[in-house]
């Protein structure tokens, strides 16, 4: 039996377009502190809860209104022993324009169960995409981490309550 990736998808009534850019605008549903861009291959960016996860990641491939893909070139999540569990994995969004609706796919390819950061990192991914960039995608305004300090103080606080 093949290992899982994480996988999370969801489908609103905007057209593709909006889903990529929803998608591009990285501050708009992660964090409002990232350092670097993120729009076009050979991007690189970094975002970075201090004390808990840093990860530096470069964008790779993007397909207008249907692809986006990043490469996570240096990680490290405190939360777990090894803390470079996500280097050299990927991560995927993919958009699919349906009848009535266009669908997004996130896949983080590498994130699998035998990672001691899965579900931490699956409720982290989980809310950043099917809270955050999907608000961002449906209403324009996404619920991206606005204070990194804040949150590391309130994952120091409660170890387990944590997100991607």
């Amino acid at each position: 039996m093949t290992e899982q990736n994480f996988s999370t998808t969801f489908a609103v009534d905007r057209t593709p377009e909006t889903f990529f850019d929803a998608v591009l605008d990285v501050r708009g549903w992660w964090s409002k502190t990232l350092t670097g861009r993120s729009e076009k291959p050979g991007d690189v960016f970094t975002y970075e809860v201090p004390g808990v996860h840093r990860a530096t990641i470069e964008v790779t491939e993007v397909v207008p209104h249907e692809r986006v893909v990043w490469r996570v070139l240096d990680a490290r999540l405190t939360l777990v022993d090894d803390q470079t569990e996500w280097n050299g994995t990927e991560i995927r969004f993919e958009i699919t324009p349906g009848a009535d609706t266009t669908e997004l796919r996130f896949t983080h390819v590498g994130l699998t169960p035998a990672f001691e950061c899965f579900d931490a990192c699956r409720k982290g991914w989980s809310f950043y995409i099917d809270t955050s960039l999907r608000d961002l995608i449906a209403t324009g305004t996404g619920q991206p981490d606005e204070d990194p300090q804040a949150l590391a103080l309130a994952n120091a606080a409660t170890p387990h309550r944590t997100r991607a």
